[in-house]
């Protein structure tokens, strides 16, 4: 494969994101998704709670590993609109980690406790105390134009402490933030951020979806190994970013034909200008953004 074949890295954090993702732990992207893309995934999510015998109308309904339940959301595996951010921090070693759908019906009492999205006796931020080690993409599908409609609500900031005096209750916070956007947005937030979800007092059917990522010796949450019948539907990125490995050892050492996963965005080659080029391509050292931005 020549040079010319591979991407070149999405768009991902601007250096005033990265300065509001630092402080508050997630960035709110308005009107991100267009309308028609909005349209196209709650008509996939509709297809595929219509086909799962476990969802009923009027009640609540999430589907894990949701790429590979219909061909038009497994584009949100390597979206341009979104991957650049996880690239930005995993780099090569990029992997999807779980993908969730959310249908919260009209009188959803959630039960959805203050919690960060990591292991909870020993979290994340014990290993990782600057860099989230999931990062979550929240596509917000449906109008959240006030509080009480199933909203999403997070504590900013609150990424930088393992405790919580609420933990494991569904009271309100001073300070919490209920997500109220119009359909369309988008949210990037460090899984270390405490949140919950609210009660659905509306008459409006809140969908959205969420796609996570992980370096990829991280294990997955939502599956062990993907359908080879599936992976064989993907593109190369997308295939490589699903990591669906057949031994633990590639997980640290991917193979080579699967780098680079992207070219550089600045300059649209598959190294690092200081590289060592002695050293072969696959275990070749390349910089996170982070790291760019620290030397």
């Amino acid at each position: 494969m020549t040079e010319n074949s591979y991407r070149v890295a999405p768009p991902g954090f601007t250096p005033d994101q990265w300065e509001e993702f630092q402080e508050k732990g997630i960035l709110v992207v308005e009107n991100a998704i267009p309308q028609e893309d909005v349209e196209r995934y709650i008509e996939a999510i509709d297809r595929v709670a219509a086909t799962d015998p476990n969802y009923a109308p009027g009640k609540d309904f999430r589907q894990p590993h949701c790429v590979a339940a219909d061909p038009v959301l497994s584009e949100l595996i390597d979206h341009p609109r979104h991957v650049g951010y996880g690239y930005d921090l995993y780099g090569e070693l990029l992997k999807l980690h779980r993908s969730d759908i959310f249908i919260r019906p009209p009188d959803y009492k959630d039960e959805s406790m203050w919690h960060p999205d990591s292991p909870r006796p020993t979290p994340y931020a014990v290993f990782s105390m600057d860099l989230p080690l999931r990062l979550c993409i929240g596509l917000w599908l449906t109008a959240l134009p006030h509080a009480g409609m199933g909203n999403f609500i997070y504590m900013p900031g609150s990424h930088r402490n393992q405790e919580f005096e609420q933990y494991y209750t569904h009271e309100s916070v001073p300070g919490e933030v209920p997500l109220v956007v119009p359909a369309g947005s988008m949210t990037v937030m460090h899984c270390g951020v405490w949140h919950r979800v609210d009660v659905n007092h509306s008459d409006t059917i809140r969908k959205n979806m969420f796609v996570s990522y992980c370096p990829s010796w991280l294990w997955e949450g939502d599956r062990r190994q993907c359908d080879p019948q599936w992976i064989e539907t993907l593109n190369r990125e997308q295939r490589i970013i699903m990591r669906s490995f057949p031994t633990a050892h590639d997980r640290t050492n991917p193979p080579a034909e699967d780098v680079p996963l992207f070219l550089a965005r600045e300059t649209g080659t598959d190294s690092d200008a200081d590289a060592n080029f002695r050293i072969p391509l696959r275990i070749r050292k390349r910089k996170t953004m982070p790291e760019k931005l620290a030397s």
